[in-house]
C-alpha cells in the first residue's frame, strides 16, 4: 500500500471521529463554562471549538496510526529467532 493511501486511511476516519466527538462533547458542555487550572479559559467559543477539534483529531489519528502499525506484516529482513 502506498504511503499516501495509508495516510488517507488513517486521517479520514480520524477526521470523522473528531467531528462526531466535537458534536457529542459540545452538545453537553458550554465552552464559556470551561476552566483550566482553576481559571476560566481566555478563549472565544470558536477558539475552544477549534482547539478541541484538533485535539480530538490528533488523538484519533494517533490511535489509527498505531493500529495500522500493528496490522503491518512482519518484515522479512529480520533474522529468525536463534535456537
Amino acid at each position: 500500500m502506498s504511503v499516501a493511501r495509508q495516510l488517507i486511511g488513517i486521517l479520514w476516519p480520524a477526521f470523522l471521529l473528531a467531528c462526531t466527538m466535537e458534536l457529542l462533547v459540545f452538545a453537553l458542555v458550554d465552552p464559556s463554562d470551561m476552566h483550566w487550572g482553576g481559571e476560566a479559559l481566555r478563549m472565544s467559543r470558536q477558539g475552544v471549538y477549534t482547539v478541541a477539534f484538533f485535539l480530538f483529531w490528533g488523538m484519533a489519528a494517533a490511535s489509527s496510526a498505531f493500529t495500522a502499525l500493528l496490522a503491518m506484516p512482519p518484515s522479512r529482513d529480520l533474522p529468525e529467532h536463534p535456537q
